[in-house]
């Protein structure tokens, strides 16, 4: 029970977290690490872990099919330079400088633990930088970019670190028999994430109950991650891969039914794990620093901090010089994104905030690990350092840019608004009687607001809509208060009014 009781009491305090920070204008992500950190130091904190081989399937898998389910594939295609170099090389990068480090600060540090402290802390999170960045509206390619990235740099960080930890099991590390693994475990989880999206997708879109597709959605997640690491593929990618694919193939001919209630479900698992994450790692801190004496402690601290500013100044110090050379290409075609200005990259660069992956990935280190116990407090320190400070910056930072909003997206909602309401009233020509004529008035209605570039809900039909649906909701409640009705006839009733009031509702 004490088990149960706690995950509550963090959930709890978790979610006031959440609105404290949603009220102040800060990324939840930030206050959860803060959250996190108190909790290891409260007196009589539990101690509680999982398997290692469960961490990153249970935190990951989710995580990342969510990421790649929301990707948009022509946006990753028009970015592909600026995300290559994020995703490969300031990775790369990250790892190297980091495994440095390590080395030159920690006595004894062998080669492979110190690649896998780099790896797993060099892939930024987006899920903070992304909650700054929706309340600011900033040029939309920055927030392309971070989100192709956050998606794209966890597959090639995760495979490295997955690269070192057989190194150090096996005691050396080979260059060159690591690169041709490295490629043939790409090219192998590519084709299996690519095969595994058709007849899955087929499956899932023929489920019309939404309580049972969500737990087949789920199932699914795991089953491919699961699978892609007993075929000894890159599970991190596979489940890229796959959910890419699928988000393309299956989700048009899912009903509304279960695509609205599936998309609700997935958003509170995300946050949940993310809170679970943080809280997890947190309560290792206190075993890891209470038998260290104080001079160990400040060691570990500096060691850490030394870390810290290392991961922030390779990404800004790579971005910087991935800017400059842009200068020396020639310009782009017309049609493809324009090269990222220094402003545009001074704020991708700041955008480096280390998340959950980071905090899975070193909750999953095997107990025997070399120097597991200074990887874990690094990681949250990195995690906890770059939240904190550009977290609580980044908006600041983009404030004082004074970036220029522009109106990609307001731009194609409009035009893709537009086509829809003509397709509709095409087919409503085939169609005859009052009803027909009525709804092709309110379609006419709803495409003239599109062309101004309104909602074309915000009609005046939508709008007696609304001011009538409380009414609506009075009288059955009085139903129910009276008895006239039982609580299975208002809840149906409830329901469709919902839908009505979802339908005719302006954003």
């Amino acid at each position: 029970m004490l088990l149960f009781e706690t995950i509550l009491g963090l959930l709890l305090g978790a979610t006031l977290l959440s609105a404290i920070a949603q009220r102040a204008n800060i990324p939840y992500p930030t206050l959860l690490a803060v959250g996190g950190a108190l909790v290891a130091f409260l007196p009589g904190a539990p101690e509680f872990a999982l398997p290692p081989e469960l961490i990153l399937a249970l935190f990951v898998a989710p995580i990342l099919l969510d990421a790649a389910h929301d990707a948009s594939l022509r946006d990753l295609k028009q970015n592909w330079r600026p995300l290559l170099s994020l995703v490969l090389v300031a990775v790369g990068l990250t790892t190297f400088v980091v495994a440095l480090t390590a080395r030159a600060l920690v006595p004894d540090f062998p080669w492979a633990a110190a690649i896998a402290l780099g790896a797993l802390v060099a892939p930024p999170d987006a899920v903070a930088a992304l909650a700054v960045l929706r309340q600011v509206e900033p040029p939309h390619r920055i927030r392309k970019v971070l989100e192709g990235e956050s998606l794209l740099n966890d597959a090639s960080a995760l495979l490295i670190y997955k690269l070192a930890i057989g190194a150090a099991a096996a005691g050396s590390f080979s260059v060159a028999d690591a690169v041709p693994t490295f490629g043939l475990v790409v090219i192998g989880s590519i084709a299996v994430g690519w095969l595994l999206a058709w007849p899955v997708g087929y499956l899932v879109h023929r489920i019309e109950d939404a309580p049972t597709s969500v737990v087949l959605q789920f199932v699914i997640t795991f089953g491919v991650w699961l699978l892609a690491e007993r075929l000894g593929l890159s599970a991190v990618i596979t489940i890229v891969v796959f959910g890419l694919t699928t988000a393309r193939r299956s989700m048009y001919p899912m009903a509304s039914n279960v695509r609205v209630p599936s998309f609700a479900i997935w958003e509170s698992v995300t946050f949940v794990l993310n809170v679970l994450a943080f809280t997890l790692i947190g309560l290792q801190l206190g075993p890891i620093l209470e038998p260290l004496s104080g001079s160990e402690r400040v060691r570990y601290i500096g060691a850490a901090l030394a870390i810290l500013a290392a991961v922030i100044l390779i990404r800004l110090l790579w971005v910087t010089v991935y800017t400059l050379l842009q200068r020396a290409r020639r310009p782009d075609p017309q049609g493809r994104p324009a090269r990222l200005t220094p402003k545009s990259g001074l704020v991708i660069g700041w955008s480096g905030m280390r998340g959950i992956v980071t905090l899975a990935a070193a909750i999953a280190l095997p107990q025997s690990f070399p120097h597991r116990d200074f990887i874990l407090f690094t990681a949250f320190v990195v995690v906890l350092g770059t939240l904190v400070l550009q977290g609580l910056t980044l908006r600041l930072l983009i404030a004082w840019l004074k970036l220029p909003k522009d109106d990609v997206v307001e731009t194609e909602l409009t035009e893709a608004r537009a086509v829809a309401l003509k397709a509709a009233m095409q087919a409503l020509e085939q169609e005859d009687g009052p009803a027909a004529e009525r709804l092709r008035r309110e379609y006419k209605e709803a495409l003239h607001q599109a062309r101004r570039g309104g909602d074309p809900r915000d009609t005046a039909d939508n709008a007696l809509r609304r001011r009538v649906v409380p009414a609506s909701r009075k009288a059955i409640e009085d139903l129910r208060h009276s008895g006239t009705i039982g609580d299975d006839a208002y809840r149906l009733v409830e329901e469709e009014l919902d839908w009505l009031e979802l339908s005719a509702r302006a954003p």
